[in-house]
Order: structure tokens, then sequence, then C-alpha cells
């Protein structure tokens, strides 16, 4: 079983990097940091021996300085042969391009897609439909720069705005639950999922097969897994079956 099977939605481990290594960060703080491996290739060739077909990657430390500061480690990982969808400090056309040369599949753009309306137009025009904007929300309401700074954007209106520029695919994910493994709220996704024209991925605190059989069943177009899967709480083959599971009670 395969996370892109028929009728399956997305399962996506998720590979942080943060100085070059491994991590996961407690809701978004730089200061509450496990790392779990010291070269993020390995964790990355697990999950794809374990089944994963796309993988999600984030440059944490570009996400809070606005630049791709561990490309090279995303070119290694991309290298492995498997769909990726990475974000983190992509603000520039160069980064966009660099990652779409490495193979990488999703570009995902954070930021820049609220402050720099110019860059979005012309990244959808370069990535099209593989362009994914990851909105990070605290309470319903927008952060920025590796959720560091909070708006008062509600989450729902950025992704309308958004869908009206050209962006079809989003991850939403739920700040206040990320790393806590307390259960992504699932609540605040169907509202803003359900508002949505577009495909949304659900990331943050998701940490058992139950709750990604309720997200896959009530609209969810993917799940971003972390903490879950490496602290072995969760299988990734469990996960791919709720998925199936969800998918199922979606079409009935």
């Amino acid at each position: 079983m395969t996370a892109s099977a028929p009728n399956m939605i997305d399962v996506l481990p998720a590979i942080d990097i943060r100085g070059g290594r491994c991590v996961r960060l407690v809701q978004g703080d730089y200061e509450r940091e496990t790392v779990f491996d010291d070269d993020p290739t390995a964790p990355a060739q697990r999950w794809i021996d374990e089944g994963a077909e796309m993988l999600h990657v984030i440059d944490l430390d570009g996400a809070r300085e606005g630049r791709a500061a561990n490309a090279e480690f995303v070119e290694q990982i991309a290298a492995l042969g498997t769909a990726l969808q990475v974000g983190g400090g992509i603000r520039t056309l160069d980064t966009v391009r660099r990652y779409l040369d490495a193979g990488v599949a999703r570009i995902i753009i954070g930021t820049a897609a609220v402050t720099d309306r110019d860059f979005l137009r012309r990244a959808v025009e370069i990535c099209g439909p593989s362009l994914t904007v990851s909105v990070d929300a605290r309470g319903g309401l927008v952060a920025l720069n590796g959720w560091t700074e909070e708006s008062e954007l509600p989450a729902a209106a950025l992704i309308a705005q958004l869908e009206d520029f050209g962006v079809r695919r989003f991850i939403y994910t739920d700040i206040a639950s990320d790393g806590m493994l307390g259960g992504h709220d699932e609540t605040e996704f169907a509202r803003v999922a359900g508002m949505a024209h577009s495909p949304v991925i659900a990331a943050g605190g998701i940490a058992h097969a139950m709750q990604i059989r309720r997200l896959a069943a009530n609209g969810a177009a993917g799940v971003v897994l972390g903490r879950a899967l490496y602290d072995g709480r969760l299988s990734l083959s469990d996960a791919f079956a709720a998925a199936e599971a969800g998918m199922r009670e979606r079409t009935c």
C-alpha cells in the first residue's frame, strides 16, 4: 500500500532541517528542538523504504532567515529519487528554479505569499498547479516568518485571496498543535478546508491513525506526519491504512 494509490490522500512524512540536521520543533519554537538525525537523508531513506512516495521537506533555517539556508541538503534528499514538496525560505525565483531543477515536485511558499504578491504571481506562472502555499495559523490567524510573527489575517480569508491568484493547493498547519501529539484541530481544519475550492493538506499535531482517518473522511487532500512517526507512536503502514479507510468513508 502506498501514499499515491488510487483514491488515496497524500501521506507525507516530514523532514525538517535545521543546521543540516533532521529535527522537530514544538509549536514552531526554535528553542524547543529535538534532533532526530544528524543526516537528514537517513530518515528520508527510511520513509521511502517504508513506502512513502512523497516527502514533506522544510528548511527551518530558511523559514526564519528568508533564504534557502539548507538547499544542499534538500538537493541530497531529492537525489534519492522520491517526490518532494519543499518549503522554507523560498522567496526568490532563483530558489524556485533551483529546486525545480533538482527535481522537486511541489514548491511551498509561506510568508512570501502574503508579503510579496508579485513574486507569488511569477511563482504560479513557473510552477503551475504544483505551487503550494503553506497557511500556518494559530487560533485561526496566519503566522509568518517561520511562525515567529503573528498577523491579524484569518487563514480562510488568505486562502480565498490566493485562489484568486491561481494557487491550487494549500497546506494548513495548526501551529498550536504542531509537535504536541495532542491532535490536529479538526474542527478548524474542516471549516477552512470546506471554504476552499482547492485541495488542502492538514499538518500539525497528527499523532494517531484515527485522526488521519477522520481528516481523510472530512476532505483532507493529505496529512503531514512528524513527531508521531519519529517517536514510534504511529507507523507509516498504519497511516496508509487509516487514510484509505477515511477515503472509503468519504466516498460512501
